[in-house]
């Protein structure tokens, strides 16, 4: 039992961590690693180690979820990333969990949206000349690439459901 009490806190802590890095690494690429993926469901179930019972019903939940979401990846709503990233995600949550997720990463899709909308109102920045801050090189970039009707990076936005969701479970 005393290999349960810092398993738990140690996996959720590093989730939380991958989570950033994923939002911070889908600004800058707009990729979603399979590794970190697969790192995301390992500890999703190392978090559950104590209850099998929880991570068949993860599981479960988990197929499920990735069934629908290829239906709207085929329909080309959603990348591949992101079906990835929401799934791995999904592995460790109850299924009360798995719809909390997909609650908060749907709000703060809509809050990433209309932060993208409203960046369209603003003028063209020049690029960012070296030294630059960091927000002013991401409002260069991200400026330009709705110049070229590029994809907005929902994973952040699944980083942030997910983060909410690892909190609102109790870490």
């Amino acid at each position: 039992m005393y290999l349960m009490s810092w398993i738990i806190p140690l996996a959720l802590t590093l989730k939380i961590v991958l989570l950033l890095y994923v939002a911070t690494i889908d600004i800058a690429t707009r990729l979603i690693r399979n590794e970190i993926c697969l790192a995301l469901a390992l500890l999703g179930i190392a978090a559950q180690l104590a209850s099998p019972m929880q991570i068949a019903q993860s599981l479960i939940a988990a197929a499920i979820l990735l069934l629908l979401l290829l239906v709207i990846y085929q329909r080309g709503w959603i990348g591949g990333g992101d079906v990835k990233l929401l799934v791995a995600l999904a592995i460790g949550l109850p299924l009360t969990g798995v719809i909390e997720l997909l609650t908060m990463t749907a709000l703060a899709g809509g809050v990433l949206a209309l932060v993208h909308v409203i960046m369209r109102l603003l003028p063209y920045p020049k690029l960012a000349p070296a030294g630059s801050s960091l927000v002013r090189r991401v409002y260069a970039v991200e400026r330009w690439r709705h110049l070229r009707r590029a994809p907005l990076p929902y994973g952040v936005a699944i980083a942030c459901g997910g983060i909410w969701t690892i909190f609102s479970q109790g870490f």
